[in-house]
């Protein structure tokens, strides 16, 4: 297989004219050649933090706070949890992976409640679905039997250490969410040495130093913290002292977009279009340990195309904020997975 157009090679994302051949799921080669095409050739995205349970309730809980929404165990988002019938809750999940699958997303980190059961509602919802699930499961340590880790809700919540030491005996993920409504979960989620941290909304230099020290990387979910009006995350010093990806958050309060996310962080932030692109698709590639989010001979060939030619697109100069600024769901003419 062969795709042609204008390729965003590297992790620097260098505009390259030319082909990308594909064989056997990886990619062979870069090519740089001269092609008639207007497609933007790029890695497919890395969907960092998603709860994708929540696709049973998009756009509920209007005028309530973060912690009436979503807070364990009583929060809305859980009693409608508890509510749902099982084939609903797998329904839901499935239509929104497929949305992701067809926006270009490769892979998810989903952060799965209900223990075990929810861990393989998750299962049954991705199968013959193209979006790898990087599942965090939670409420239960025996999900790290079925799971790729731990995702904890956060520090305030419960003590967490059995399931930190439990996730590092397994050899697997612990993530866990800090600094989202204030600062007092930071500290104690750095003493759990976690592998990922999610939102850090309300991380100061302190907390900072202690993240670059660790080398602890930070997923963030800009729109999510806009919506449920907790503060943004200082993402320029973020990138200043770790590895930061992108995600989407709760469905129930915005589409799982990567189009969406990168557009509201590139118009919000002081930051480039290439680290934006980076935040999507190479950094959530990098957290998962995945061999994919980079064009570059060797990789897994999970890619997407854009239509350059597009009614959106015709006539951009800067093919990588093209991409991260403008596109759109609308824009994408093919997603390539390596399996």
């Amino acid at each position: 297989m062969e795709l042609a157009g204008t390729i965003l090679a590297g992790r620097d994302f260098e505009a390259v004219e030319g082909r990308v051949v594909v064989e056997d799921g990886e990619i062979a080669a870069v090519e740089e050649a001269s092609v008639e095409s207007d497609d933007i050739v790029l890695p497919a995205f890395v969907n960092a933090h998603t709860h994708l349970g929540d696709s049973i309730a998009k756009d509920a809980g209007r005028g309530l706070s973060l912690e009436e929404l979503v807070a364990p165990p009583d929060g809305l988002k859980h009693r409608l949890l508890r509510q749902a019938d099982r084939d609903e809750l797998v329904a839901g999940m499935r239509r929104s992976l497929q949305y992701m699958a067809e926006s270009g997303t490769a892979a998810t980190l989903e952060f799965r409640e209900g223990g075990v059961a929810g861990v393989e509602a998750l299962r049954e919802a991705a199968a013959g679905v193209d979006v790898d699930a990087f599942v965090l499961g939670r409420d239960d340590p025996d999900v790290l039997d079925v799971s790729e880790g731990y995702g904890a809700s956060g520090a305030n919540d419960a003590e967490f250490s059995r399931e930190r030491r439990a996730a590092r005996d397994a050899g697997k993920c612990f993530a866990i969410h800090a600094g989202e409504v204030d600062d007092s979960d930071i500290h104690p989620a750095l003493d759990l040495d976690p592998d990922l941290l999610v939102h850090m909304v309300h991380a100061d230099d302190v907390h900072l130093d202690r993240v670059a020290d660790a080398e602890i990387p930070v997923a963030v979910c800009p729109r999510s913290n806009l919506v449920t009006d907790v503060g943004l995350p200082d993402v320029p010093e973020l990138l200043e002292r770790t590895t930061v990806a992108l995600g989407t958050d709760n469905v129930m309060l915005n589409s799982p977009s990567m189009f969406r996310e990168m557009a509201y962080t590139a118009k919000t932030y002081d930051v480039t279009a290439v680290e934006v692109l980076r935040m999507a698709t190479t950094a959530g590639a990098e957290i998962a340990d995945r061999n994919d989010g980079l064009v570059e001979a060797g990789r897994d060939a999970n890619l997407l195309v854009l239509d350059g030619d597009s009614h959106n697109l015709a006539g951009y100069r800067d093919p990588v904020r093209a991409a991260v600024r403008r596109a759109s769901t609308s824009d994408v003419k093919r997603v390539v997975h390596s399996t």
